[in-house]
Formats: structure tokens, sequence, C-alpha cells
């Protein structure tokens, strides 16, 4: 590293700084959203190969819940593999699979966050199912943050996923057709998606400079605030993180228009 570069690091750092010393903890997004968008053209932009670069992005995850825990979030969705991803050419798509499982390993191993998978499971080869239900049951007693890994995740199939546990839902119970279309509301479908349970996302990051959501969270981010970044996600770094904060903080959120 020369010189310039070691200035650039240092001012940064500093600049981080200050951006964190002015933080309102009062005004951080409860739930944040991130869609990790960018392996590929970091990879490329740096003479590597599609897999390193994928590998890049998983080391950055727990650096980044790492900013999260500093700065009081309490729910994390992670979008580590789309239902479309499952079209990539094996030679990307196997090792991707199994850097992924690593990632899932190591939040479990960590201790910090609880682990709690969101996607369409069938999807999923046999041992990646496995070492998610291993992770979630690993994690259930931890009291963290709540870290969402979406694999293997659409929000169109959410949805319908939804519907389709809350027709089978009230088969179960005896209720009749007519009965479920006249209980059917938007809080009776939201409880049968895979974030049933959690709040909403507040605040949906996305990488690399693509302005759309692609299908992330798409009934949860009804009312969610977003920012995007023109970082690859590998080069996302703790600045883009507190901007991103900061950007948030300063928004009036306004539901309904």
């Amino acid at each position: 590293m020369n010189l310039r570069d070691m200035l650039r690091g240092l001012l940064v750092r500093l600049y981080a700084r200050r951006v964190e010393g002015h933080l309102d903890h009062a005004q951080v997004p409860k739930h944040i959203g991130v869609i990790m968008d960018g392996n590929r053209r970091w990879a490329k932009a740096a003479g590597s190969s599609t897999v390193h670069g994928h590998r890049a992005g998983a080391e950055k995850i727990e650096e980044f819940l790492g900013w999260c825990t500093e700065t009081d979030v309490e729910v994390v969705t992670l979008w580590l593999l789309s239902t479309d991803n499952f079209d990539r050419p094996q030679e990307e798509l196997v090792p991707l699979l199994g850097i992924i499982e690593d990632v899932v390993r190591t939040l479990a191993a960590d201790g910090r966050w609880r682990v709690h998978h969101v996607g369409t499971p069938d999807l999923l080869p046999g041992p990646m199912q496995t070492t998610l239900k291993e992770a979630e049951e690993a994690t259930a007693h931890v009291d963290g943050i709540l870290v969402n890994v979406a694999i293997g995740y659409g929000g169109r199939q959410e949805i319908a996923d939804a519907v389709r546990s809350m027709i089978t839902d009230a088969h179960d119970k005896g209720t009749s057709m007519e009965e479920l279309a006249e209980s059917v509301s938007v809080d009776l479908i939201g409880r049968h998606l895979y974030t049933g349970d959690q709040p909403d996302p507040d605040l949906v990051i996305r990488t690399s400079g693509e302005q759309r959501l692609s299908g992330f969270m798409l009934w949860q981010t009804a009312h969610s605030e977003y920012y995007f970044c023109e970082v690859f996600w590998p080069a996302f770094r703790k600045v883009d993180f507190l901007r991103a904060l900061r950007d948030y903080a300063a928004r009036h959120r306004r539901y309904g228009g």
C-alpha cells in the first residue's frame, strides 16, 4: 500500500467516526434488508474469478453484522440466493451453494446472532436444508440480532407460499372456503409470510448501483425506505453503512403517499 492509499484510508476512517458520532441511535432502523449485489462485477474489475467474488462477498457479511450490532439494529435480512439464481451455469451455481452453506455455518458458530431461513426449502439441495435447520436450532436461544438468510428466495414465490399456507391452515381447521374468503385480510396474509412474526424492513440497502428491488420482500417493503449504493458488495465499507443510516434518519417517513 502506497502513502496515497494510506492517507485515503485514514481520511475515510476519520470521516466514518465523525458520521458515527453524530448518529442518533433512536433513529436507527430496527430491521434492515440487504440486497448484496455486485460480487461478479467486483471480481471482474479485480481480474479475479466469479467464485472469488462470491467468497469476498461472503466474507463481508460478518463485518456488516458487526456494524449492525454496534448501532442497535435488531433484524437483518440478507438476500444470499434468489430463485432466479438457479438458472446460472452449474460451474458457478455449485461453488456458490457451497459458499452460502459455509456462511450459514459461520453465522451459527459465531454465537452472536439468531439464524432464520426465509425461502423455499424444497428448492435447495438436501445437505443445505440440513445445514439451515441445524443453524436455526443451534441459535434459537441467542439473544442477538435476528439474521434472516434469504436462500432460494423470491418475493412472488413468498406471497404464493403464504396464500397456500393460509388455505392449508384453514382446511386443517375445518374452515370452509366461503369463511376463509370472508376472513382474508392484509394482516392474515402477512402472518403466513416467511417473516410473519417479524417487523417489516425499515430500510433496504442495495449495493452496486442498481436501483430496483428485483423481487426482494415485495409485501414487506411497501413502506420501507431505500438506499442505493454505487459500491459493489465486497467493497462495501462501514462509512457506506453509516451514510445509509444517516440518510435514513434524515428522511420523514410518510405512510400512504
